[in-house]
């Protein structure tokens, strides 16, 4: 790994850190292509904790330039270099090179579950209603 640049806050109350690229040479994401950006960190996330890596959105409102997933998680116990899935949702080859910002990385606490099955779920006022169930 090969840091080009420390994540740090760019303004007093951003809620996240901007993530760089850390690349050997540039390379061109085609319209319709993703693929697997480094960036040369690795982290140690308290337990408790989750990092999520979301989109920048002036990539995403100037190129098209999105993650595949969105926002992608990195768990308190992985250990490896941070890589973002970039894709190219715009209309033009976008180059990306050494340093540049491509994605930002949020930091949150996460709650572990305990599931228990049951023979039935209480009720609400929407019920099983989803994707749209309200209209437009």
């Amino acid at each position: 790994m090969r840091p080009t640049s420390i994540p740090c806050y760019m303004t007093e109350h951003a809620a996240g850190v901007d993530l760089h690229a850390a690349l050997e040479s540039e390379f061109t994401l085609h319209p319709g292509e993703r693929a697997l950006v480094p960036t040369g960190i690795a982290i140690e996330i308290p337990p408790g904790f989750e990092a999520q890596v979301r989109p920048r959105s002036g990539l995403a409102l100037r190129h098209g330039i999105a993650l595949v997933n969105s926002p992608g998680t990195i768990d308190a116990d992985y250990r490896g270099e941070i890589g973002v899935i970039l894709i190219n949702h715009g209309s033009d080859p976008f180059t990306i090179a050494d340093g540049e910002r491509i994605a930002q990385m949020v930091f949150a606490r996460c709650e572990r579950a305990e599931f228990i099955e049951v023979d039935e779920l209480g009720e609400t006022g929407r019920g099983a209603g989803g994707f749209g169930h309200t209209g437009r």
